[in-house]
């Protein structure tokens, strides 16, 4: 349905009024009035099930989108938002997902599918590894693979050509990818640094060089990589944010040349406190606090591994264990 552009303007400058009054509160008071003041189709979206988001995730995620458009940042009609405590589950579609798309302008709002950090196991050193349904582990720390939740900003686009692959017996196709740069604020400063940003949860695997002088991507010798179509959507990822191949270009169409804010849930102090309650034997959604039921109860306790502890524990294994010398690509067959 085609919205009428006064009137997606008209209400985009309703939603800045609200800024002036979050402006001069502290950065609880406007997490806490963002959701107060939720328009009733937003409000509609919030809640437990499949396709919603919980208060908690979008008390913040909108109070992160408010604050920037308060300091000129961000002038992104949309915003995003993740809840990487709910399972990774898609048996419910697309619909089922826990990335969200809200753009209170158009009062769109879509939950779509995301992977999480799978994290890493080192053996005499550390196990963080995580699960494909339900993340237990989340952290800060450079080469660790995990998902870091709190507040970013996107940045510029990357698109890198990643390989051909086979489409029919008589035909190969390429994958381009494109990578969306996070910039962090606070405890996720360093997402540069750890090269986290989001993209298409797809690759090129089982890497040959195949002979291809006209391609564009051909290196020197006329070799290009060719190797299997491998998509993971609902999988892991290496601490970045990964949208199924079909739902990337549009989150992509909504940041380019136009950066927004994503907040991923949950902080450290979250998984603190829910943490603390679970050893303590308590309930945390009695104690105010948030994670989602199902994936509690697979995980057991969460934590959370602040790069100052993890960084040292991966640094000395790397040491102990240097990686191989780099092995050329082999030809595919059939190559000269």
């Amino acid at each position: 349905m085609c919205v009428n552009p006064k009137l997606k303007l008209l209400k985009f400058i309703g939603l800045l009024s609200a800024v002036a009054c979050l402006s001069a509160t502290t950065h609880a008071e406007a997490s806490k009035g963002a959701l107060q003041r939720l328009p009733d189709w937003l409000n509609a979206h919030v809640g437990a099930g499949s396709g919603e988001i919980a208060p908690k995730v979008l008390e913040r995620a909108r109070a992160l989108y408010l604050e920037q458009i308060s300091q000129g940042k961000v002038r992104n009609a949309c915003y995003f938002a993740m809840d990487a405590t709910r399972p990774n589950d898609l048996t419910d579609g697309p619909s089922g997902g826990r990335f969200y798309i809200i753009c209170e302008g158009e009062q769109s709002f879509q939950a779509i599918s995301s992977g999480h950090g799978g994290g890493r196991n080192l053996p005499g050193g550390a196990n963080f590894t995580n699960g494909r349904q339900c993340a237990k582990n989340f952290g800060n720390a450079l080469n660790s693979n995990l998902t870091a939740g709190g507040a970013y900003l996107t940045s510029e686009i990357k698109t890198s050509f990643k390989g051909y692959y086979s489409v029919s017996p008589k035909q190969d196709a390429f994958l381009t990818r494109s990578f969306v740069q996070f910039d962090g604020i606070g405890e996720t400063a360093n997402a540069r640094q750890r090269a986290i940003g989001g993209h298409a949860s797809a690759l090129v695997s089982g890497i040959c060089m195949m002979k291809n002088p006209n391609s564009p991507f051909a290196d020197r010798d006329g070799y290009v990589p060719r190797g299997k179509l491998t998509t993971y959507a609902g999988g892991r990822s290496d601490g970045c944010t990964s949208w199924s191949p079909s739902e990337t270009p549009q989150v992509l169409s909504v940041v380019k040349d136009n950066p927004t804010t994503l907040y991923i849930y949950p902080e450290s102090k979250d998984i603190a406190a829910v943490s603390q309650a679970v050893a303590a034997g308590q309930s945390p959604s009695r104690l105010g606090l948030y994670w989602n039921p199902s994936c509690l109860q697979e995980i057991g306790t969460p934590k959370f591994w602040a790069k100052e502890t993890l960084e040292p524990i991966i640094a000395k294994y790397g040491q102990d264990h240097p990686a191989p010398p780099p092995r050329p690509v082999p030809i595919c067959k059939g190559s000269p």
